[in-house]
């Protein structure tokens, strides 16, 4: 008697190690089979067109899902992305071949608004050039504004600007935001200012990007806009890398046109060979902000949830896919019968 192969699932997020035992077992009680990255790395198209023969699902992380990855994987029913940034996925090119595009909103903002921050705050109480200084025998201190009542100006106001500014709140801080589509009731109840983008560089102390990278927001931060910004200001990304022209962020440091930054993210990462790595007024992290292990446990289940429901025949739910046309009024692609 012949038995009937597991539906599959490549667990394409190398990055968690054995962290993502939880996870692999949750989609194997549920009787699905595991394929664990075998490269300790991003896979490359390559790696990832040959592995996806069979699976039907990817718990994804950074590896480039192009029209040719959704071509070849004639099997592929559902990217779950470990995250919300969907940089490296063609949603398009998906949703022509009938593959769902599921993310994990709402599961990790808190923890980038606490590296958001952290950002924030090292760099006006000079915390890192306290250290170091300490460290190498010397001493002395900067005198810097204090975080009380300092002006934030945070530009992107969804869940993790949001999140941003109710820790601002709890510093007196004067909170400034810009936002295309802002959510009135909640600028109103939190003190939040909307002001437009200039208002905003010109009055801010920091400036903290929360925006999505699209062909809108590309180099978003370039020369003119950080020229707005105050010689005393700070700009902090914990978003996305190719939200700042970073040739013209670096000119602007090295020059004493704003006072430093905070990164998190690069447009080539790691930035090995970028110019930014050789400034002492740059506070960096390694892509981590989204990082703690209350985060890792609610978007890795999010992910779960949405590759189980999909083989239940089920939708992941509309607040995380990001491709809902490619469900067909009466039919849900699933591993039996295919899309």
């Amino acid at each position: 008697m012949s038995t009937k192969p597991k539906p599959k699932v490549l667990m394409a997020a190398y990055h968690l190690g054995d962290r993502a035992i939880p996870f692999i077992r949750r989609m194997e009680e549920a009787g699905l089979e595991v394929i664990r990255n075998p490269f300790g790395r991003t896979c490359t198209e390559e790696e990832l067109i040959a592995a996806l023969p069979g699976v039907f699902a990817t718990f994804a992380i950074a590896e480039p899902y192009t029209d040719r990855v959704f071509r070849e994987a004639k099997d592929l029913r559902i990217v779950a992305r470990y995250g919300v940034g969907y940089d490296k996925i063609d949603v398009a090119a998906a949703t022509r071949h009938g593959v769902m595009v599921a993310i994990a909103s709402g599961a990790n903002h808190e923890a980038v608004a606490d590296s958001a921050f952290t950002q924030l705050a090292a760099l006006i109480q000079k915390t890192v050039q306290h250290h170091l200084r300490v460290k190498s025998g010397g001493w002395g201190l900067d005198i810097h504004p204090g975080l009380w009542r300092l002006t934030a100006g945070i530009v992107g106001l969804g869940r993790i600007g949001k999140a941003v500014a109710r820790r601002c709140r709890g510093f007196e801080m004067r909170i400034l935001a810009y936002d295309i589509r802002p959510d009135l009731s909640f600028a109103r109840d939190n003190n939040v200012e909307l002001v437009p983008l200039e208002t905003l560089l010109r009055e801010a102390d920091v400036v903290t990007l929360h925006l999505p990278h699209t062909p809108e927001t590309d180099n978003f931060m370039k020369q003119e806009r950080l020229s707005l910004m105050r010689p005393t200001a700070y700009l902090v990304n914990t978003a996305r890398g190719g939200l700042v022209d970073e040739e013209a962020l670096y000119e602007a440091l090295a020059s004493g046109k704003i006072a430093g930054a905070g990164l998190d993210v690069f447009k080539k990462e790691p930035p090995t060979g970028s110019p930014l790595l050789h400034l002492d007024n740059v506070l960096f992290s390694p892509h981590s902000a989204g990082s703690n292990l209350t985060s890792e446990a609610a978007v890795g289940n999010r992910c779960v949830d949405s590759i189980l429901a999909v083989a239940q025949g089920e939708s992941p739910g509309s607040e995380y896919l990001l491709n809902p046309e490619v469900l067909r009024p009466g039919r849900m692609p699933t591993p039996e019968h295919g899309a």
